[in-house]
């Protein structure tokens, strides 16, 4: 017997938390990468890579079990196994921790981008279908599409590489936004394309159980520990320095740098050697073109074997 399946047991509200979800958390995944890649103390960059790769699996595990408390089958109670969940979270961080590591060291080559993005998304995805696998519904059975849940792969890696691309471009805040954007919009695209390839089967009981509600009650309390880390996370990152300091200079321009050519250099060392009366010669300096020297006024002097009659 095929059970009924219903995924927007409280209409939009699951998705749309979800996806703002998603998209904090990948927003503060990402400028924890951008600013990992401006770190100049290399004992840093580490941790802004971990706290980063945290910071998205964090985000994507929230979205996706916000997404489950709408999910729900007619016929049967649904349930969630704790250890199976939490279990999920872990693997999110560490396969999305070896992608933004990797990124993270290599930059925006296209080797890296491309094996960065192919394991963030695939630890995506996995996080996605070990959690399904968390979940319970009382004397059933699943199965998947197979074609569907291709499909949702491919919208995780192809997001994920996008995602790390954008990071990498260091274009400012607006930029890493709207990757966000993009990356939240896929995530969600790719929870609720796994979720349609899922298909309940019920075993025959000798009284039929209906279910009356989804698993809202029993998901709140998992997701207290994960959103509490995003706010700390989102708080560290709000108050970093260096980000301080690039939203307080955005729009100043930079500083004029003095250039100075080296036969330049050359020969104001040979005119330091002569004799210069007091009125003598200038160096000039003006934005960034090179110095120029302004020879000094010397008086005429007679001819060589004349007398010289000037007035001393």
């Amino acid at each position: 017997m095929e059970g009924t399946i219903d995924g927007f047991t409280y209409g939009a509200v699951t998705p749309a938390v979800g996806y703002v979800m998603a998209y904090f958390g990948s927003a503060l995944g990402l400028r924890c990468t951008t600013r990992s890649l401006k770190s100049g103390d290399s004992r840093r960059r580490p941790a802004w890579l971990a706290l980063g790769a945290a910071t998205i699996g964090s985000g994507i595990w929230a979205m996706h079990f916000i997404a489950m408390m709408g999910f729900s089958v007619a016929e049967a109670p649904v349930g969630f196994d704790w250890p199976m969940t939490y279990a999920s979270l872990a693997v999110a961080i560490a396969v999305v921790s070896v992608g933004v590591f990797i990124v993270g060291y290599r930059g925006a080559t296209v080797p890296a981008l491309v094996i960065s993005g192919i394991v963030t998304g695939l630890g995506v995805a996995g996080m996605h279908y070990l959690g399904m696998s968390a979940m319970t519904v009382r004397n059933s059975s699943f199965d998947y599409d197979t074609s569907t849940v291709a499909l949702s792969l491919v919208i995780a890696i192809v997001a994920a590489t996008a995602a790390l691309w954008c990071a990498v471009q260091d274009r400012g805040l607006a930029w890493s936004l709207g990757a966000s954007l993009v990356m939240g919009v896929a995530v969600t695209g790719m929870h609720y394309t796994g979720m349609a390839a899922l298909h309940v089967h019920l075993h025959a009981q000798s009284t039929p159980v209906y279910a009356t509600g989804s698993s809202f009650g029993m998901l709140v309390p998992m997701l207290v520990g994960p959103l509490a880390f995003l706010v700390i996370a989102g708080t560290i990152v709000m108050f970093d320095p260096l980000m301080v300091m690039q939203s307080t200079n955005r729009g100043r321009s930079a500083p004029e740098r003095l250039s100075v050519d080296v036969p330049f250099l050359a020969q104001r060392e040979r005119l330091a050697d002569v004799e210069a009366p007091t009125s003598g010669g200038r160096f000039t300096f003006s934005g960034e073109q090179f110095g120029t020297f302004q020879p000094p006024t010397v008086p005429p002097t007679d001819p060589p074997g004349r007398p010289n009659h000037r007035r001393r």
